[in-house]
């Protein structure tokens, strides 16, 4: 070891060792805590504990600008993100760790301590078994590569990697080198066993993969949805009509997707109602079910953009199921709880309207993707996802609007969320370059519950013309357009707004999602050659 450090300019040896030691303590410590949260508590290792934290926590700026800019992708950057900050800091704990001055153990304390506060918060007392025992396994690491450093630091002469008078900086060191290499292999090699072992583990004792893939859905009542003729225009680039279930936008706060199985799963209706009831699986399979396609909204969604899809689901009335316990006259919201412990806030009138507000249990012919709610969740038409669409959904609680308030309307959010004239544009794309002649711009506009009455478009700042619609499904479904542009040489932008069933334009004035969803028209700009 001494010899390893003495081939390096001053310091510099040392720097390298405690950093890696470090690197690889944190490496092991989360390789632990990953297979002792597969055996103990699924989902209670420290990333998903504290990556959840920064989501419940992080300001409504910071989480619009993450999902305006990462999309679907927004909870790989967030773990990408920790990953980053816990690697810079177990470097730091690594370089500052001596035998006799633990600062990088009290670092590893101090973050396993605030982890498993968090954990015990969100998971019981187990929630914080994998923590402790990840981080002890970290610090068991981190002081076994101090002591082996340090006392290599010491024969070569200093213990802060300054050279001993008269040293031998530039001895060979080749088989001191390799013997901590091996070290380091072995230490992390068992880290990432760990990790991996956790990952499969945890997936094979809460997985419901097999599961899903045997259920049969419940049989429809009367004939089965079928598309209007003319409702699909067909056009290159645009999206189709209905959104295929890997394509459809997922933005939830669910750092690990719950794994719900049907022998476990019952939804329990309760609070300002004449009675209480609880619907089991096998009970509900029983009742008549009903499939409608229905466009769902995310109230992050930006002008233009992709946060949203449409398709056809199955399952059963909502406005029948709340029936059976008997809303109290002076309830006027239902707070529906995921079994995540998500909530949201629907208004009770709208789930009893005679909208289709559906307990949805199929998406597109199959069972709920597990990502998308299984084996249970709630679609609403005409209201954004944070105020209705509660995924793997276990509770209906019947209650008030000034007695109660759900995860998103605690941080800011509006009350009741209804969905906002929105249109996209498709092609041509942003920037696209195009040849003179006949262009068809094309895209999709939605007011769900609504309907679409028309969609017209703007060339750079002309008179708005008419776009051709497609056939109209239904008023609770997104509509395709088509305007053919003679699209002529030069610069342009194109814009497109839409107007709803009840004849109101939606506005051209620019405004964030916060609260209530965002406003404005969707341009493009493209050059035509």
């Amino acid at each position: 070891m001494a010899a390893a450090i003495r081939q390096y300019p001053r310091g510099m040896a040392l720097r390298r060792w405690r950093i890696a030691a470090g690197v690889v303590s944190a490496i092991l410590a989360l390789g632990v805590a990953e297979l002792v949260a597969a055996l103990v508590r699924p989902g209670s290792a420290p990333p998903y504990v504290l990556g959840a934290v920064v989501v419940d926590h992080s300001p409504r700026a910071v989480r619009e600008w993450a999902i305006e800019t990462f999309g679907t992708a927004d909870k790989t950057v967030l773990f990408a993100c920790m990953g980053v900050v816990a690697l810079a800091v177990a470097g730091l704990a690594g370089a500052l760790e001596r035998v006799a001055r633990p600062v990088g153990t009290a670092i590893f304390a101090v973050f396993g301590a605030a982890a498993t506060i968090f954990a015990v918060s969100r998971h019981g007392a187990l929630g914080a078994v994998a923590t402790v025992a990840g981080v002890a396994a970290g610090i068991w690491a981190l002081r076994g590569f101090a002591r082996y450093i340090d006392a290599a630091a010491r024969v070569a002469g200093t213990a802060d990697g300054a050279p001993a008078p008269g040293g031998d900086e530039a001895a060979p060191g080749g088989a001191a080198r390799r013997e901590l290499l091996r070290g380091v292999a072995i230490v992390g090699g068992v880290a990432v066993a760990a990790g991996v072992a956790g990952r499969w583990i945890g997936g094979w004792r809460a997985g419901v993969g097999p599961e899903r893939a045997g259920i049969r859905l419940p049989q429809v009542a009367g004939p089965p949805v079928a598309l209007a003729p003319g409702v699909e225009l067909e056009q290159p680039g645009l999206s189709s009509f209905v959104t295929p279930n890997a394509e459809f936008y997922r933005i939830d706060t669910a750092l690990v997707v719950p794994q719900v199985s049907v022998a476990d799963w019952s939804l329990r209706i309760h609070g300002m109602v004449e009675r209480e009831i609880t619907i089991g699986w096998a009970e509900l399979a029983r009742r008549p079910a009903i499939e409608r396609l229905i466009t769902l909204a995310c109230v992050s969604n930006p002008v233009g953009g992709d946060l949203i899809g449409n398709a056809l689901w199955r399952g059963y009335r909502l406005d029948e199921l709340l029936a059976e316990a008997g809303p109290l006259p002076q309830a006027d919201m239902v707070l529906s709880r995921s079994r995540d412990g998500w909530t949201a806030g629907s208004p009770l009138a709208v789930l009893t309207d005679g909208r289709d507000a559906l307990l949805a249990v199929g998406m597109n012919g199959a069972p709920l993707p597990i990502e998308h709610g299984y084996p249970a969740r709630l679609v609403v038409p005409g209201l954004y996802g944070y105020v209705s669409a509660t995924k793997w959904v276990t509770e209906l609680e019947v209650t008030r609007f000034d007695l109660a308030t759900a995860y998103w309307t605690r941080r800011g959010w509006s009350e009741r969320g209804p969905v906002k004239t929105g249109i996209r544009i498709d092609t041509p794309g942003r920037r696209t370059k195009l040849s003179a002649g006949t262009v068809p711009v094309a895209g999709v506009a939605w007011a769900q519950h609504r309907g679409i009455r028309a969609v017209e478009v703007q060339v750079d700042d002309g008179p708005w013309q008419r776009a051709r619609l497609a056939t109209e499904q239904s008023i609770d479904t997104w509509r395709q357009w088509v305007y053919e542009w003679d699209a002529t040489p030069g610069q342009h932008i194109l814009r497109a707004r839409a107007t709803d069933g009840d004849g109101q334009t939606q506005t051209g004035e620019v405004a964030p999602a916060v609260p209530d969803g965002a406003t404005g028209y969707p341009s493009v700009l493209v050059r035509v050659g």
